[in-house]
């Protein structure tokens, strides 16, 4: 018996996306989708919340006001 195909929605366009090793965009729906989602990371647009880094921290204590 064959296993059912698993439908995710895609992060970035909601477009349903097969679940499955050969999509080499996985869980996007196409490579523009993976490279979009990405240069939202990069550009800080997307964060994860949480305590500031060590490297935020030490660039506001050497701030000359």
């Amino acid at each position: 018996m064959a296993k059912p195909e698993r439908l995710v929605p895609c992060p970035r366009c909601r477009k349903a996306v097969i679940w499955d090793t050969n999509n080499p965009a996985r869980p996007f729906c196409s490579k523009r989708c993976q490279m979009i989602d990405l240069g939202k990371w990069l550009d800080e647009e997307h964060r994860i919340p949480g305590e500031a880094g060590m490297d935020e921290e030490a660039s506001d204590s050497y701030r000359e006001d």
